[in-house]
C-alpha cells in the first residue's frame, strides 16, 4: 500500500518533453531533405548508409569500385563520401564536357588538411584554389622554370646524372647479387632534380638523401585517410590520434630544408658568387621584385610541389617502362616460351 501513496514519478513527463521536440525536428529534417532532393535535379546516386554515406562501396581499388557503380548508375553520377557530396564522371564525353566546357566550376581541388599543413594553405600550384593567384604563379612555372630553352640548359645535368648511375649500376653488378633497379632509377630522378632545383650539392652531405625521405614521406601522408576531410566535426580525431602531428613534423623538416637552400642562394647572390649555373630557386629568388605573390611560403610550397611531382611521376613512368621491357625480354626468348608451353 506504501507505493500508492507517493506522489507519481516526474521522470516520464520529463522524457516526453525533451524527446517530442527532437523527434519533430528530425522530421522536419528529413521532410526537407525528400522534398529538396525531388525539386533539384541531381544526378543518380546509389543508395547511401546513415553518416558514412557511400563510403563503405569504395575498396581498396577505388577505380574499380566506381567503374562497377557506374555500370549500374551511369556515366554521370553523385556519390556522398562522408559528408562530402563528390560528382563521378566516367564516360569520355562527360569528361570531355567537364573539363572543355565546365573548367574553370571544376578547376578548383578540394582543400584538404594534410595539404592545407605541408603546402603553407595550399599556396602551391596543384593545389591553390582556381583564380588570379594560380593563374600568376602557373605563368611563373610555364614561362620562367618550364620553357624548352630552361630545360635544354640542364642537359649537362642530366647527363652526368645518368653517368654517375652507369658507374653505380656497374660496380653493384656481379653473378652472384640483383641490383635494385627501382631504387636506382629513384635516386636518378631525385638526384637530377635536385640540382635542377636547388643547384649543386655533394652526395656526402646528404642532402639528395634528406630530399629522398621527405619526398616519399610527404606522399604517404598526403594519401592517407582524414576523418576530418569527410566529417569535419570529428576533425578532433585526426589530433588524437597524432595524425595531423606527423604531418606538421613533417613540414617542419622541409622548412628547415627549404629555408637553408633559400638561404645559401640569398648569401651567394650577396657575394656575387655566381657560377653561373642558374637552378629554379636562383629563378624565383630573382622574380620576387615583380611578383609579389612570391613569398617565401609560396616559394616554398611550390618548390615541394616541384620535388614531388618531378620525382614520382618521373619513377613510376620509368619503371613501368624497365618492367614492360623485362616483360618484352621474357615474351620473345625462345627458352622462356619453352618454359611458359611447358615443354621443358
Amino acid at each position: 500500500m506504501l507505493p500508492l501513496l507517493l506522489p507519481p514519478s516526474p521522470q516520464p513527463t520529463l522524457f516526453i518533453i525533451l524527446i517530442l521536440p527532437l523527434s519533430l525536428l528530425l522530421l522536419r529534417l528529413s521532410l526537407q531533405r525528400i522534398l529538396r532532393a525531388r525539386t533539384h535535379d541531381t544526378p543518380p546516386s546509389p543508395p547511401k548508409l546513415p553518416f558514412i554515406g557511400n563510403l563503405h562501396q569504395l575498396g581498396s581499388l577505388s577505380h574499380r569500385s566506381l567503374h562497377a557503380l557506374s555500370q549500374k548508375h551511369g556515366p554521370l553520377m553523385l556519390l556522398h563520401l562522408g559528408q562530402v557530396p563528390t560528382l563521378v564522371v566516367s564516360s569520355p564525353d562527360g569528361a570531355r564536357d567537364v573539363m572543355r566546357n565546365h573548367d574553370q566550376v571544376f578547376a578548383s581541388r578540394p582543400a584538404l588538411k594534410p595539404a592545407k599543413v605541408l603546402l603553407n594553405d595550399c599556396k602551391d600550384l596543384g593545389l591553390a584554389p582556381y583564380g588570379e593567384y594560380w593563374r600568376q604563379l602557373r605563368k611563373i612555372c610555364v614561362v620562367h622554370l618550364l620553357s624548352s630553352i630552361r630545360v635544354q640548359s640542364y642537359r649537362p645535368i642530366r647527363e652526368e646524372e645518368v653517368g654517375f648511375m652507369i658507374r653505380k649500376i656497374s660496380s653493384q653488378a656481379s653473378p652472384t647479387t640483383s641490383v635494385d633497379m627501382s631504387e636506382i632509377l629513384y635516386s636518378l630522378f631525385n638526384d637530377i632534380l635536385c640540382r635542377v632545383v636547388s643547384g649543386k650539392f655533394t652526395r656526402e652531405e646528404g642532402r639528395n638523401v634528406l630530399f629522398r625521405e621527405l619526398i616519399r614521406e610527404s606522399s604517404v601522408l598526403l594519401s592517407k585517410f582524414y576523418v576530418g576531410d569527410y566529417f569535419p566535426w570529428l576533425g578532433w580525431l585526426d589530433v588524437l590520434f597524432g595524425f595531423l602531428a606527423r604531418v606538421k613534423k613533417n613540414k617542419e623538416r622541409w622548412d628547415d630544408l627549404l629555408d637553408g637552400v633559400i638561404q645559401e642562394h640569398e648569401d651567394r647572390s650577396a657575394k656575387g658568387d655566381d657560377d653561373g649555373e642558374k637552378d629554379f630557386v636562383d629563378v624565383l629568388l630573382s622574380l620576387r621584385e615583380d611578383h609579389a605573390l612570391l613569398t617565401p611560403e609560396s616559394i616554398k610550397a611550390l618548390l615541394i610541389d616541384i620535388f614531388g611531382g618531378g620525382t614520382e611521376t618521373a619513377d613510376v613512368t620509368m619503371e613501368s617502362r624497365y618492367q614492360m621491357g623485362s616483360c618484352d625480354v621474357v615474351i620473345v626468348s625462345p627458352a622462356n616460351n619453352a618454359w611458359a608451353k611447358g615443354d621443358t
